[in-house]
């Protein structure tokens, strides 16, 4: 499937606007990798750029503190500790999953999953209720700068029945131009780019936590997507960097557009004290898909 592929990037450079990523819009910048099959290859190369190395413990987290978060709409300390366990010790925990389709949209679903998603091991939906009846398997990689502290983390999630690649992100906080309140950043690596999801944070009642990524202007919280462009002999580039690592150049050859998706996650606490996480996925105004999960930790 290479041609829909530079089929897709096209649109996505007709239809985005060009940004620089070493200037203005440097708030996109996030891994991309330069091969059809995207799984955990990107980590390598992410760690090379930056100077850093890679590490995986069992105690890994999606952020290393919380706090990172705190701002003036959001404090991690009024959450409870098992919802900041969970993402400062995402590796400790199980999960168990449930899905519920639009029926709508699942035939979509089920295409992109197939000639997509599954194909390029990224961003591959499970559309079946029976594809997640053995749960997901989940490892954390952390991605540490030259000093060793923690600058983001890769969060891999396979399908425990297949070991299919589910999703595999980029998590770390970043603050967007114009705000004070800091956001959780996820940056899911395709071929020549990637999606980006921005998600402002909220406490709920009862120490729970609200992840949200609404409609919106371009720069703000939500969903884009980044296309680079190809140049012969030295990959992908997208801003300061290729997908290979080899060289730097300027954002003109960068495109990115906001995506008309909307996520909802809530991670709290039941009546029994079970750690669950319920996660909406709309286009538009449009319910796609309903994601439940129960978190249960391991032990080590």
């Amino acid at each position: 499937m290479p041609r829909l592929d530079r089929v897709t990037r096209t649109f996505w450079r007709t239809v985005g606007r060009p940004v620089d990523l070493l200037g203005s819009e440097r708030w996109l910048e996030a891994p991309v990798h330069d091969g059809a099959t995207i799984g955990d290859r990107w980590l390598a190369a992410e760690a090379a750029r930056v100077g850093g190395t890679l590490q995986e413990e069992p105690g890994a987290g999606l952020l290393p503190d919380l706090s990172a978060l705190d701002g003036p709409t959001f404090r991690a300390a009024d959450l409870r500790p098992e919802v900041k366990d969970f993402y400062e010790h995402t590796a400790r925990w199980r999960m168990e999953v449930w899905t519920q389709w639009n029926a709508l949209f699942q035939p979509g679903g089920e295409l992109v999953s197939r000639y997509f998603g599954r194909r390029v091991h990224q961003l591959a939906l499970p559309t079946r209720p029976l594809d997640v009846a053995r749960g997901m398997d989940s490892r954390v990689v952390t991605i540490l700068d030259p000093s060793g502290r923690q600058r983001a983390a890769g969060w891999l999630r396979t399908l425990r029945s297949t070991g299919g690649y589910v999703y595999s992100g980029c998590y770390s906080s970043r603050t967007l131009p114009g705000s004070r309140q800091p956001s959780v950043h996820v940056a899911f690596p395709l071929e020549a780019g990637n999606v980006q999801v921005f998600l402002r944070p909220s406490v709920l009642p009862g120490g729970g936590l609200e992840l949200r990524s609404p409609a919106g202007r371009f720069g703000q919280d939500g969903a884009y997507v980044l296309v680079g462009e190809r140049n012969a002999g030295t990959g992908y580039r997208t801003g300061d960097r290729t997908a290979n690592g080899a060289g730097n150049t300027t954002g003109a050859r960068t495109h990115a557009a906001r995506l008309p998706i909307h996520e909802l996650f809530r991670v709290h606490v039941d009546d029994e004290g079970v750690l669950r996480t319920d996660h909406l996925l709309q286009l538009w105004s449009s319910t796609v898909l309903r994601l439940h999960y129960k978190l249960t930790p391991t032990g080590g």
